[in-house]
């Protein structure tokens, strides 16, 4: 069997076509334990994600892990898990389309896809299909504000391995973070003062939480700068809001194992909170750019359980940007930044462009 995909036979003189594609973390197929299982495996696989020795890792992953979460997490999608499917997926195909329609608008002539690292459509799959279509040359968009190894680095390292296997390879770029990005923070800033709008402004000692994904401490010591940049971007946001330091906190979620991780955690704060008398919460995701089971089942459900049950009288969950207008308009420009020097201005068939356009607004309804 050759090492390299063997290549079609193009026409010389075929113009260069430019590619973007955004990439999310990934999702089951449906909520039910054995698409779960696969999934697991897959994910809690990688090594970027779980760095433990191996055999080690193994032996726990086979014989404790996926013979008992499964089960337990397929609950946990079924109570997010909508008509279209998987929350995650619903968004960020919804932000690809999206996104292609405000690069027309911009003058950009360029294709837009979109995959999950781990889970269906692959990385792998979406690349050729590219490449299939002509594209010569494709930007890859973690759609992960704040870098961490287990996330951006193994989307990265997913692309580089497709790479790997192909004779003709296309040029790529890649979009390593932007956790202080204006247009991101001005679309979180938004979101807040929206929740304001229809919840009311905060109280006195009411309190908001920015809470993100969580990663073993030790990541930290190892180099990875993912807390660094959450920190930066939960600070961004404070100033822009204007508000106090004893207003707001930063608190990190999904804790998974033993293992100390990057503390404080949400859940114990909101515990915390409710304890301590804390009338009102409420709670942003700026981690996620699309909602998904981490901010949905864990935050919106299991979060604002506890903050009550404590004795808090006040949840309110700030959904993820989704297919905001501020946000996919500060992802258009990303992207076009990132692309620049490239061909992308390509006159199109008029007949294509007003299909883009079109069904860009479909999706923006639709949301």
């Amino acid at each position: 069997m050759p090492r390299f995909q063997p290549e079609p036979p193009r026409q010389h003189g075929t113009p260069a076509r430019t590619a973007v594609l955004v990439v999310n973390l990934g999702t089951p197929t449906e909520p039910t334990a054995p698409a779960l299982k696969r999934y697991l495996r897959q994910f809690l696989s990688d090594p970027r994600v779980v760095e433990i020795p191996r055999a080690l890792w193994w032996l726990i992953l086979n014989g404790i892990i996926l013979n008992v979460r499964p089960g337990k997490s397929a609950e946990k999608y079924a109570s997010v898990w909508t008509s279209d499917g998987s929350p995650l997926k619903v968004h960020t195909e919804r932000q690809a389309k999206l996104l292609r329609g405000y690069l027309g608008e911009r003058g950009h002539h360029v294709s837009v896809d979109w995959a999950m690292r781990f889970g269906e459509p692959s990385i792998p799959a979406a690349l050729s299909r590219l490449k299939a279509e002509g594209a010569t040359r494709i930007l890859l968009v973690p759609l992960y504000p704040q870098y961490s190894a287990s996330t951006t680095a193994t989307a990265i390292d997913e692309a580089c391995h497709w790479l790997l296997g192909q004779r003709n390879q296309p040029e790529m770029r890649f979009v390593r973070s932007y956790p202080d990005d204006p247009g991101y923070l001005a679309a979180l800033e938004q979101s807040v003062r929206d929740n304001w709008v229809r919840c009311g402004p905060p109280g006195p000692g009411d309190q908001l939480l920015i809470s993100f994904h969580g990663l073993p401490r030790r990541n930290l010591g190892l180099g990875d700068p993912y807390y660094c940049e959450c920190m930066k971007t939960g600070r961004l946001l404070a100033e822009r809001l204007n508000l106090a330091p004893q207003q707001v906190q930063v608190c990190f979620q999904s804790r998974f194992g033993r293992a100390e991780w990057l503390q404080p955690y949400t859940a114990p704060t909101l515990q915390a909170l409710g304890k301590a008398g804390t009338r009102r919460v409420d709670v942003i995701c700026p981690g996620f750019s699309a909602d998904c089971l981490e901010t949905l089942e864990e935050i919106a459900i299991e979060g604002k359980s506890l903050f009550l049950a404590a004795g808090g009288r006040e949840f309110n969950y700030i959904p993820a940007l989704n297919e905001g207008h501020l946000w996919i308009d500060a992802l258009a420009a990303l992207v076009e930044n990132h692309l620049a020097g490239w061909p992308t201005r390509t006159v199109p068939d008029p007949r294509e462009l007003t299909a883009s356009r079109d069904r860009a607004r479909a999706a923006g309804a639709q949301a």
